[in-house]
C-alpha cells in the first residue's frame, strides 16, 4: 500500500525558515538553530525523494544552517573589535527580518492590487475584455461614425504620409564606367594622334569618377607595357604616348 506526501510549496528559503518560525512559535530573535536545520534539511530531504529540483539557493541557505551550527558547538567565541563575542546567527536574523519586512509589504501591495482590480471603470479586466471586443465590430464602429471622427482619421492618415516621405532615402548609383572601358576609350584617343594630355583627357570626361577612372586606366595601361607618360608643362599635369609593339 503506497501513500502520497504533499509538501507545502515555498517562494525561497527565507519563507520556509519563517514558516517553521512561526509553525513553531518561536523566537526569531534567539533560533534554536540545531532545531531550524534539521527541520530545513528534512524538507528538502522530501524534495528530493519526490524528484523535485531542489534550486541553489536552498542548498544555500542549508550550507549557512550548518555553518552557523558548526561555529556554536566550537569553544572558543568569536570577537568583535570592542571585544564582544559575535552570535553567528545575527546576520541569519538580519537577512530573516529583512525578507519578513519585504514580505508583508508585497502582501499590502497585492491586497491592493485585488482592491483596485475590482473598481470600476480602469483597472476592471472584464469590462476592459468586452470594450475591446465590442471595438472589434465592424457595425458598431460604423454606427458611431460621424463626419469629426472622418476628420481625425484622415488628418493622421496625412500626417503619416508626410513621415513617410520626409525619411530619408539611399539609392546606390552604379558607375556608368568601368577600368576595361576606359583603357579602351584612351587607347582609341591615342589611334588618332601620338599623345594626349591628362588635361585633354579630364576635359573629354570632366565627371569627378571620370577623372578617377582615367587615371586608375592610364596606370594600368601603363603596367601592361602599352602607354608611356611624360612629364608636361602645368600643375600635375603628364603626357600619355601609345607604345607601338615591334614585329619580330
Amino acid at each position: 500500500m503506497s501513500f502520497e506526501i504533499k509538501l507545502p510549496l515555498f517562494e525561497g528559503p527565507f519563507d520556509l525558515l519563517l514558516f517553521f518560525i512561526e509553525r513553531d512559535e518561536l523566537d526569531i530573535y534567539d533560533i534554536p538553530i540545531s532545531k531550524i536545520t534539521l527541520d530545513f534539511l528534512d524538507y528538502l530531504k522530501h524534495l528530493e525523494q519526490m524528484n523535485i529540483e531542489v534550486a541553489s539557493e536552498f542548498i544555500l541557505v542549508a550550507s549557512t544552517l550548518m555553518r552557523i551550527k558548526s561555529k556554536m558547538l566550537l569553544p572558543r567565541p568569536e570577537l568583535d573589535e570592542e571585544g564582544n563575542e559575535i552570535d553567528p546567527r545575527d546576520e541569519l536574523v538580519r537577512h530573516l527580518l529583512e525578507y519578513k519586512k519585504y514580505k508583508s509589504v508585497i502582501k499590502e501591495l497585492s491586497d491592493m492590487e485585488g482592491d483596485r482590480v475590482t473598481r470600476d471603470k480602469r483597472g476592471n479586466i472584464t469590462k476592459e475584455l468586452r470594450k475591446l471586443s465590442e471595438s472589434t465590430n465592424v457595425e458598431a464602429e460604423l454606427q458611431d461614425i460621424d463626419l469629426f471622427k472622418l476628420l481625425k482619421v484622415y488628418r493622421k492618415v496625412l500626417e503619416r504620409y508626410e513621415i513617410e516621405q520626409s525619411k530619408p532615402r539611399h539609392e546606390v548609383v552604379q558607375y556608368p564606367y568601368t577600368i576595361d572601358t576606359q583603357k579602351q576609350r584612351i587607347l582609341n584617343w591615342l589611334g588618332n594622334k601620338p599623345r594626349i594630355s591628362f588635361e585633354e583627357v579630364i576635359s573629354k570626361q570632366p565627371d569627378k569618377i571620370a577623372v578617377i577612372f582615367n587615371f586608375l586606366s592610364i596606370l594600368e595601361l601603363l603596367q601592361l607595357n602599352l602607354v608611356t607618360l611624360h612629364i608636361g608643362e602645368g600643375f600635375n599635369n603628364f603626357w600619355i604616348e601609345k607604345i607601338e609593339l615591334q614585329e619580330a
